[in-house]
């Protein structure tokens, strides 16, 4: 039973943190005038925003190196491109 409350608990907070990752374009969305866009306008607004905000597998590869400077490969490279895509959503 325990297990059950701490797992619902995770979920909420995981659920809550996706949906505050969204809302950043989704509080952008707006005219010039400020109201909210609507439509067609919103959705190539929201594409748009969505494809900025993800980051580039490219500039994650690039900053792959070690200390010496030479490009990572093999694991080392794939948690370093990972962690930097991780940090580019926060």
């Amino acid at each position: 039973m325990r297990n059950l409350i701490v797992f619902a608990i995770a979920s909420l907070f995981v659920a809550n943190a996706a949906f505050a990752a969204d809302s950043g374009c989704e509080a952008k969305a707006v005219s010039k005038n400020g109201k909210p866009l609507t439509g067609a306008a919103k959705s190539a607004f929201m594409k748009k925003c969505e494809k900025e905000a993800a980051p580039s597998a490219s500039s994650c590869e690039a900053k792959a190196v070690s200390k010496d400077g030479k490009p990572l490969t093999g694991a080392a490279k794939a948690a370093s491109i990972k962690k930097c895509e991780a940090d580019a959503k926060k």
